[in-house]
């Protein structure tokens, strides 16, 4: 097995000089980098993390959780951290995390607090504040996505408030009649972003003088679960809303594919728009309101490796980034079809 030894020998050069060269901590000249470096990649000499991190007290490492995998939103955030972190030269180690546990118990008590990482990133998890203070004790830096957490700098959008823009979007084309499909109080997730939604579209639907009384059906955040709740209330034109705001993009396209199927044309006899940006949206012309997963996941990079530098204290980290979301609209909006003789 090659060693550093071996680099300094074949460059010509201290054992110490080759090791600030391909660390690149202390100041060596150009020239004696580019040498040591081709020496490196000549013999196939491969820095040991270990050893490395003995020096720099870093280990390069960061541990991500996470509640979902293969939903697009969390697929999205974590591509993009990945994508980040290797940037930065950061390895990343994940842990989808169930709910409250003796397996989540473990992946703090022992994953966590027993594996060296330079730092967290929590994706769409709201912490404990016990999890949160040992991760702290820890001296872990940590940074969340997805909503606030005590003590600790997280990125979220608005998501009362992107529901609300929604549900805005459809009154000012002259939609009284809205229906809006969203995710269970059952199936709550983190940060409650169903109740959130389904709280952003009754008050902009109350502000307009409108009632919200029957007019939100629950369902998985799915393209099966909308395409599914789509055929049960859009097959009675007698009761067929005019519009419906989705609480994100999946359930919006499965609304505009079970639409299809019952020949009704959207948007000549159904507006629909949701919220995520899906890649699917502009596919099927669904007009949305775009939140970014991936801008998201960069600035928590960016702010971990920040605080990293230069650690704050609790109440100095204890904020939250608000990001803007931006409505994208396309043609599965319009106005209301008139009534023949109107």
């Amino acid at each position: 097995m090659r060693s550093i030894a071996d680099v300094a020998r074949l460059a010509g050069v201290a054992k110490a000089t080759a090791s600030r060269a391909l660390s690149g901590r202390g100041y060596v000249s150009e020239e004696t980098r580019s040498k040591v470096v081709a020496a490196a990649k000549e013999i196939g000499y491969v820095a040991s993390p270990n050893a490395a991190s003995l020096v720099t007290g870093r280990t390069k490492s960061i541990g991500v959780i996470i509640p979902f995998i293969s939903r697009w939103f969390f697929s999205e955030v974590l591509e993009s951290l990945e994508q980040a972190l290797l940037e930065e030269g950061y390895d990343m180690t994940l842990y989808n995390l169930p709910a409250a546990s003796k397996e989540r118990d473990s992946v703090f008590e022992y994953f966590l607090a027993r594996k060296r990482f330079d730092g967290v990133i929590s994706v769409g998890v709201a912490l404990s504040d016990a999890e949160v203070d040992l991760l702290h004790r820890l001296g872990r830096p940590l940074v969340g996505i997805g909503g606030p957490i005590r003590g600790v700098h997280t990125i979220a959008i608005d998501d009362v408030a992107s529901a609300r823009l929604a549900t805005e979007h459809l009154l000012s084309l002259g939609h009284k009649d809205i229906l809006h499909i969203g995710g269970s109080e059952a199936d709550e997730m983190d940060f409650k972003v169903h109740s959130n939604r389904r709280t952003g579209f009754a008050s902009a639907m109350n502000e307009a003088g409108l009632s919200t009384e029957g007019s939100f059906y629950a369902c998985e955040f799915t393209l099966p679960g909308g395409y599914g709740v789509g055929l049960a209330v859009l097959g009675d034109p007698r009761t067929r809303p005019t519009a419906v705001f989705a609480a994100s993009d999946e359930i919006a396209i499965g609304v505009i594919v079970a639409a299809r199927e019952l020949g009704i044309q959207v948007p000549a006899d159904l507006s629909v728009i949701g919220i995520d940006g899906h890649p699917y949206a502009q596919m099927f012309r669904l007009t949305t309101l775009e939140q970014h997963p991936r801008r998201q996941a960069r600035l928590a990079v960016v702010s971990l490796l920040a605080e990293l530098e230069s650690p704050t204290d609790t109440d100095e980290a204890n904020h939250l980034t608000v990001l803007p979301v931006n409505l994208v609209v396309r043609s599965s909006t319009s106005g209301p079809r008139q009534p023949l003789g109107a």
